[in-house]
C-alpha cells in the first residue's frame, strides 16, 4: 500500500516553498523549453520571445497553487481556454508541456508528494487545453 506524502503546509503554494520557488521553477520549464530538442514543438508554440510567457505563467501559477493572485489583478479570470486557442495545442504540445514541467519541477527539487500531485493536475489542464486532434 502506498502512503501519501502529507503537507505540513496549507497551500501548494507554501508546499513549494512560495513566490520565489514559483519564479525559479517557471524560469527553468522555459529555460529547458529553449535548450530541449524534445521540446522542439512546444517551443514553436511561443514565438521568439519568451519574456511575456515566462511572466504570465509566473503570475497564473502564484494564485493556482494558493498564494498571490496576481493574474486575476493584472488581466481578470483566466480563461485558460480561450487565451489558448490561437496556439495549435494537441497530444505532442500536451505531452511536451507536461513533460517539461516535469523535468523542471525534477530539476528545482519539488518535494516528490507535490510533484506528483501537480504533474497530474497539469495533465488533467494541459489535456483541457488541446484543440487539435493530435
Amino acid at each position: 500500500m502506498q502512503i501519501e506524502e502529507k503537507s505540513p503546509f496549507d497551500t501548494p503554494f507554501e508546499w513549494l516553498g512560495g513566490e520565489a520557488r514559483v519564479r525559479v521553477l517557471v524560469d527553468r520549464f522555459y529555460d529547458l523549453m529553449d535548450l530541449e530538442p524534445a521540446y522542439l514543438e512546444l517551443r514553436a508554440t511561443h514565438g521568439p520571445d519568451l519574456a511575456n510567457a515566462r511572466e504570465r505563467l509566473f503570475m497564473f501559477l502564484c494564485g493556482w497553487l494558493g498564494g498571490p493572485n496576481y493574474y486575476v489583478e493584472q488581466h481578470g479570470h483566466p480563461r485558460l481556454r480561450m487565451r489558448h486557442m490561437p496556439f495549435a495545442i494537441g497530444i505532442k504540445e500536451r505531452d511536451q508541456w507536461v513533460a517539461c514541467m516535469d523535468q523542471a519541477m525534477g530539476e528545482t527539487d519539488v518535494p516528490e508528494g507535490l510533484r506528483t500531485r501537480l504533474k497530474n493536475s497539469f495533465f488533467q489542464t494541459a489535456d483541457w487545453m488541446r484543440n487539435k486532434g493530435v
